[in-house]
């Protein structure tokens, strides 16, 4: 009792934290060669060298060869870390900021998807609070604005281009540490389609899912406002109407503007409204089994609205008329099943080939700690609840 009674009143502190903290929105660019105005912008605004944080794979593309050619056009100079990988860990990050100081570089420009992003804010927070990166984790902990920030993503579901957070990964637990800073939103981003056209199609749909969520969970929060509303219902608008075609025909650039337009939507939607139990679930299981962020909540999802569905209800109702279910009947549950079908016509399977049932009860604790001290839920879970949800992703098998 006393523990639900605690946590109330630790939601509401956050719930007013995000209503009075100054998180600003970045100057955004948005359409067909959005990045190449954003270069022209990050000239104007006065940087000499600029640090570009991506990966191989972004490099491979020739992404940063064509953007390095912009910005020199406007006399500014590049370096380039591209050691980022899924899930950066702190001595990348590290790493990352000795070449900003050794290369006198006074910008970062973060290129790719969730982990070249995060890694570039790490890096920009860095850059000016001279510290170990772990002294950095947790919340308001940075004393000075990080080294001037600008974000490129090339995919669709993280909303890290609006996000006051970084993840990071500790290498010696592998447990994922967040950076929470209103200090850490970007300058400036694009969403330039252009850029995420050659997404592998299973990306895009992973990606989506993950979109899709911070969507959903924003929207039931329990510290949801008008505004994160508003946000919330258009991506999921955007979702439902571009996320199978982007799927299906990667070169389609106004499905790919409608993903990346809803990823940002999302964003600014769990940005202050926060998210729920299928993020504390997906997280864990990324950690345990190094599961992609995206593919975890895409698995995770229905299951967690199914356990809220009463707390829920209508909400999930809203949300079921938001896709084209007429009001009426048992649309909470229309909702749930629309996210089913939808994640199997992507192709996303219901369960996790490599969750161990031993590992269950551990992934449960660990999942309901971090629901708890960070997550508005509409409906909590007490430990049993919480490894009931997890024992679905069992593969099942045939006699």
């Amino acid at each position: 009792m006393f523990k639900r009674g605690f946590n109330k009143i630790y939601m509401k502190v956050l719930w007013v934290a995000a209503k009075l903290l100054p998180i600003s929105k970045p100057t955004m660019f948005i359409g067909k060669d959005s990045s190449v105005e954003l270069c022209r912008s990050i000239a104007l605004m006065g940087p000499k060298k600029v640090l570009i944080v991506t990966d191989a794979g972004i490099v491979n593309l020739g992404f940063v060869e064509m953007l390095s050619s912009e910005l020199e056009k406007w006399s500014v100079s590049t370096e380039c870390y591209s050691r980022v990988t899924p899930d950066p860990t702190y001595d990348q990050v590290e790493s990352g900021a000795v070449l900003y100081r050794e290369s006198c570089c006074d910008a970062v420009l973060a290129i790719g998807g969730g982990s070249p992003i995060d890694c570039g804010k790490a890096i920009a927070a860095l850059a000016t609070n001279v510290k170990p990166i772990k002294r950095l984790t947790g919340l308001l902990k940075l004393r000075k604005a990080p080294a001037p920030l600008f974000v490129i993503p090339t995919t669709a579901g993280t909303g890290s281009e609006v996000t006051v957070a970084a993840v990071i990964s500790d290498p010696i637990t592998h447990k994922k540490t967040p950076i929470l800073d209103h200090k850490l939103m970007p300058v400036a981003a694009a969403l330039d389609p252009v850029l995420m056209q050659g997404l592998p199609s299973h990306i895009t749909a992973q990606t989506g899912m993950d979109a899709l969520t911070h969507a959903v969970e924003s929207y039931i929060s329990t510290n949801a406002t008008p505004e994160t509303d508003r946000y919330a219902l258009a991506a999921v608008k955007l979702i439902a109407k571009s996320l199978e075609t982007a799927v299906s025909n990667g070169g389609n650039l106004e499905a790919r503007l409608d993903m990346a337009l809803a990823s940002y939507y999302a964003g600014l939607a769990f940005t202050k409204a926060s998210l729920g139990y299928t993020h504390a679930i997906a997280h864990t299981l990324g950690s345990y089994y190094g599961v992609p962020h995206g593919l975890a909540n895409a698995l995770v999802l229905p299951n967690v609205l199914a356990y809220s569905k009463n707390s829920a209800a209508s909400r999930l109702a809203n949300l079921a008329v938001v896709i084209g279910e007429p009001a009426g009947g048992d649309n909470a549950e229309a909702f749930i099943s629309w996210v089913r079908d939808l994640r199997q016509k992507l192709g996303i399977p219901d369960t996790l080939e490599s969750l161990d049932e031993g590992d269950i009860a551990g992934i449960a604790r660990q999942a309901c700690i971090e629901a708890v001290w960070n997550y508005p839920a509409p409906r909590y879970m007490e430990q049993q609840d919480c490894e009931r949800v997890i024992a679905e992703l069992l593969p099942t098998t045939a006699d």
